[in-house]
């Protein structure tokens, strides 16, 4: 292979002009600094090739280097070899399978006499050095989608209040066809987050084998290049896909350069182009960036000359695992403690669990419509989320039995119970549990009071219930002492004979 000229077309273009001005070889030499030799060869070949100043405008670098270079190394009147698509060839190293060796036996197969194994990988790596910078990494077709957000975000204005909110733009490019997905989102947050990854799947309508993201927090607990921690929410969702998630080092941008060159290309073709429009809502912004979208995807790639569409549809979207039956319902997992009063709490909402947890430390599983809880894996209760009304949801199944009991105390249970005596009783408990800030402070006093009437009878107790009202005697130390009364004026079932009354002194008296 020749060694490679340390001279360029700017110095050749030089050397014709100060020929063409009459300046001597060894003049050129010395004011380019370079050898009387060099100088002498160049302009023998610019001869060769009936170059002379002025150039052609239309000359480009290239042109002039392939006329002046283009049999360096070769023996004169030899045939050039055939070369092949190197295009074409890029393409195809992208499909599974697929390798270079693979690649040149096919070439040599159409051209015996072509290029050698080693200068053919040369010249393709040559190739390759001339894209973009994200196509020098072999990216095999359903490999990894890179995802990222824009460092600039999305203006949306009120159009009540005139404010202005920035919106977080997402953008996911896919490794072997840079297909791109976009959409705005109000946060980075985690539900964001997940939720931009499920319409970007549908989008695809596959999904590929690895997430590459960036360390972001909503995806990666602890960024480390051995053991990365992986979000458990952002895990279950790539479990539900079968898709695994490998991080990007950190500070490391050339992991993810697909992505981030995909997010300059979409800042400058969506952020860029939409500067002077307003939008007014979310669903706006995402309409006029899926337009944007459809033009980067239909774009013909200069390089290559085909579209990331056409990329998309004849190699890398046979290449994706196919999607689940649903999509994914974020859910967010938490740890949590259960408190001594068996329950334990998400968004100061209280949720039961089995009492023999308490103290346990149990794993939370929350969507918009419910909240699960798991201990050891197992699934122990569940719940309807709350967003008002009582803060508390209990399932009775999880209380001890005294406080199942206590539970199914209610107002209106005690009312029944008065009123199965009698109207006075039932009353006398609406004036108990009137009397009290909360009926829950009157259930005590009910349940004694019950338990005192079970020692008399219904007439007895409608009779000490009555007088209990009237009185205003609405504990169970006054209907005692009303009962008690009611005992010692009883009169008994024989009356006593007159010579025994206590208040009668008798015959025996005088004597």
């Amino acid at each position: 292979m020749p060694a490679k000229r340390k001279l360029t077309m700017r110095h050749i273009r030089q050397m014709l002009r100060l020929t063409a001005d009459g300046v001597s070889v060894r003049d050129i030499a010395v004011m380019l600094g370079i050898a009387r030799s060099t100088v002498q060869d160049n302009l023998d070949r610019a001869k060769a090739a009936g170059l002379t100043w002025p150039l052609p405008g239309d000359l480009t670098d290239d042109v002039l280097e392939g006329r002046l270079f283009a049999r360096a190394g070769t023996k004169q009147g030899t045939r050039r070899r055939a070369e092949p698509d190197w295009a074409a060839l890029a393409i195809e190293l992208k499909k599974p399978g697929v390798t270079l060796l693979i690649l040149w036996e096919e070439y040599r197969a159409l051209h015996p006499d072509g290029y050698g194994y080693s200068r053919f990988c040369d010249l393709f790596r040559g190739f390759e050095q001339r894209l973009v910078p994200s196509m020098r990494q072999e990216h095999v077709a359903g490999d990894k989608v890179f995802v990222d957000y824009s460092g600039r975000r999305v203006p949306v204005v009120d159009r009540k209040t005139g404010e202005v909110r920035e919106a977080e733009l997402f953008i996911g490019v896919l490794g072997a066809s840079s297909y791109t997905f976009a959409e705005a989102t109000w946060t980075q947050t985690l539900p964001d987050w997940i939720g931009s990854h499920v319409r970007m799947f549908s989008f695809f309508g596959g999904v590929p084998r690895l997430i590459v993201p960036d360390n972001l927090k909503s995806g990666v607990s602890r960024a480390s290049f051995y053991d990365p921690e992986i979000n458990r929410s952002y895990g279950m969702m790539a479990s539900h896909y079968g898709v695994g998630v490998l991080p990007a080092r950190p500070r490391r941008p050339k992991d993810k350069a697909k992505v981030e060159n995909g997010v300059r290309f979409a800042q400058s073709c969506i952020l860029g182009r939409f500067r002077k429009q307003t939008f007014f809502s979310l669903a706006e912004a995402n309409a006029a960036i899926s337009e944007a979208v459809e033009r980067i995807n239909s774009h013909v790639m200069r390089r290559l000359g085909i579209s990331r569409r056409h990329l998309f549809e004849t190699m890398e979207r046979p290449a994706l695992a196919s999607l689940p039956a649903q999509d994914y319902e974020f859910a967010e997992w938490r740890f949590a403690r259960v408190s001594t009063d068996y329950h334990i709490e998400f968004e100061r909402y209280f949720y039961s669990v089995p009492h023999n947890l308490i103290r346990q430390q149990v794993d939370v599983r929350a969507t918009s419509r419910t909240i699960e809880i798991f201990s050891k894996g197992q699934r122990v209760a569940a719940h309807q989320r709350r967003y008002g009304g009582s803060r508390f949801g209990t399932d009775p199944d999880h209380m001890p039995s005294s406080h199942r009991r206590y539970a199914e105390w209610t107002p209106e249970r005690f009312r029944r119970w008065g009123a199965s005596i009698g109207p006075q009783t039932a009353g006398l408990i609406v004036a108990i549990l009137s009397s009290r800030p909360h009926p829950e402070q009157g259930f005590r006093t009910c349940l004694g009071v019950l338990k005192l009437y079970r020692s008399i009878g219904h007439a007895q107790a409608e009779a000490v219930s009555a007088r209990a009202v009237e009185i205003g005697g609405l504990t169970c130390k006054s209907i005692a002492s009303l009962i008690a009364t009611y005992k010692a004026a009883k009169p008994s079932a024989e009356p006593a004979a007159v010579v025994e009354h206590a208040n009668l002194r008798g015959p025996g008296y005088f004597h």
